[in-house]
């Protein structure tokens, strides 16, 4: 079929997510035909180096063979059966042994699902479920960060804490709230506070909440390593401590959400290990099959595994389609990729650095207010040149900035105005320099494009829209 041929198909049959279906219509999908490595191509014969690795999963590249065999090999085997009724399979038993073994040493059990949401449905079941054998019903108030992203089920879509998605979700789960983010940048760099001392106020806001909720009420608090979608914040390094501190004076569960961070994101498996986290349960999804099939879970540490298990009599949940024998066989396969071709060490001890390196000289162009990255994920503020501040929103920069990427053949994602990368980790040092290169152009472009845009606007609409 012929590129418009596909479009008017979806335009006329497929609702995408996070879109605003009136406006694709009008303009149109772009119809990603086939990728290999970091690239993917579309049906109009572009190549586009994917920044993204398509939604922060394709950890080990396009097109590897061995994953496509993995699958192959297993549904000839056993294609499906389920985990329920008192029977599993190898692929699930062989991958839930692999997880346990590289995941900090106190989490020695997973329970699977099909996606990142699905898991932290299931976090928040297991939560309630451990302190009502805990004898400590009360014990149901889960803190969260504002601006966060823990997926876009109803539970999922609680437990963030995005305005717009509340905003068209209807009544939220229940005894769920959220605190500050340590977001320096976008929180106005607040005046006379270094980054560090905010931190630090960000942890006090998180101990302030449990105490203005009772101890006795607060079941747990969940948060990114690094959060990816609020637009790869990377907190500041005083914040970790600063929470762990505070969580150590209270009996509240730590909740991180690895399903970005982990599987070698930040140079180690799993962010919990970059920061010197102890969770008590792990959100996992994305990286674990590098995006080849579906499949999540959550990594239960065993203070809460064991009394699930020795108290807890039946759990009442569960997946069609939990530990998929399909899906499962190709995450081991890329687990045990990842582990053959030191994939997680390369990340931290040679592209990380690199794209550090390299990504920092983004903060030099007059539309940067700050260029930060760790491993192999980054963020670019983009702010008015002639003030240092946020552009006016009807200027929509950040939207412009992406769309004039993916012209030049390079994805990165816009968040707002913060652009936003997290390429597959298997990105070389030449091509980091391709992906820096093609960066640096369309911040020029961008910048010329808007300057252009305000000079055909009503001065007096921008000067409104800047107060």
């Amino acid at each position: 079929m012929q590129t418009e041929t596909y479009r008017q198909l979806d335009r006329d049959h497929h609702l995408h997510p996070f879109t605003d279906f009136k406006a694709l219509g009008e303009e149109g999908s772009r119809i990603v035909t086939h990728a290999e490595g970091i690239y993917i191509h579309d049906s109009e014969g572009n190549r586009i180096l994917d920044a993204m690795a398509g939604l922060w999963c394709v950890n080990l590249g396009y097109g590897r063979q061995e994953l496509v065999e993995a699958a192959t090999a297993q549904l000839h085997e056993l294609p499906y059966y389920n985990n329920f009724f008192k029977s599993t399979h190898p692929p699930a038993v062989k991958l839930a042994e692999a997880l346990c073994r590289l995941a900090p040493a106190h989490m020695n059990r997973v329970f699977f699902t099909g996606s990142g949401s699905e898991a932290n449905d299931t976090m928040l079941r297991m939560v309630r479920r451990y302190w009502a054998l805990e004898g400590k019903p009360d014990k149901q108030w889960v803190i969260a960060r504002e601006n966060a992203y823990h997926g876009s089920t109803v539970a999922g879509m609680s437990l963030g804490g995005m305005a717009p998605m509340h905003a068209q979700g209807g009544p939220t789960v229940p005894r769920i709230t959220h605190v500050r983010q340590p977001y320096w940048f976008g929180e106005g760099r607040p005046a006379g506070q270094d980054p560090e001392t905010f931190g630090r106020d960000c942890a006090a806001a998180l101990e302030a909440k449990i105490q203005e909720l009772g101890e006795e009420n607060v079941a747990a608090f969940i948060a990114e390593p690094v959060q990816g979608a609020g637009g790869a914040i990377i907190p500041p390094e005083s914040y970790w401590p600063a929470v762990k501190e505070v969580l150590a004076r209270y009996d509240i569960l730590l909740v991180v959400d690895e399903v970005i961070c982990g599987f070698g994101r930040l140079g180690e498996w799993f962010g919990s290990v970059h920061y010197d986290l102890e969770p008590d349960l792990m959100p996992i999804a994305k990286g674990l099959s590098s995006g080849y099939l579906p499949i999540g879970g959550v990594l239960v540490g065993d203070r809460v595994a064991e009394t699930l298990i020795e108290r807890g009599g039946e759990f009442f949940h569960g997946f069609t389609y939990s530990g998929h024998p399909v899906c499962a066989a190709v995450a081991l396969q890329n687990l045990e990729l990842m582990q053959a071709e030191g994939i997680v060490e390369r990340v931290r001890d040679d592209v990380g650095p690199y794209l550090a390196e390299r990504w920092a000289t983004l903060a030099d162009h007059p539309m940067v207010g700050e260029a930060r990255s760790l491993g192999l994920i980054g963020a670019l503020e983009l702010v008015d040149p002639a003030t240092g501040e946020r552009f006016p929103k009807p200027l929509g920069a950040g939207t412009l900035c992406r769309d004039i990427c993916l012209d030049l053949g390079l994805v990165m994602r816009s968040v707002g105005d913060t652009m936003i990368i997290s390429p597959p980790l298997i990105i070389t040092r030449a091509e980091i320099d391709e992906l820096v290169s093609l960066a640096g152009e369309a911040l020029d472009e961008t910048a010329r494009r808007l300057a252009a845009r305000e000079q055909a606007d009503d001065p007096a609409i921008i000067e409104e829209s800047r107060s």
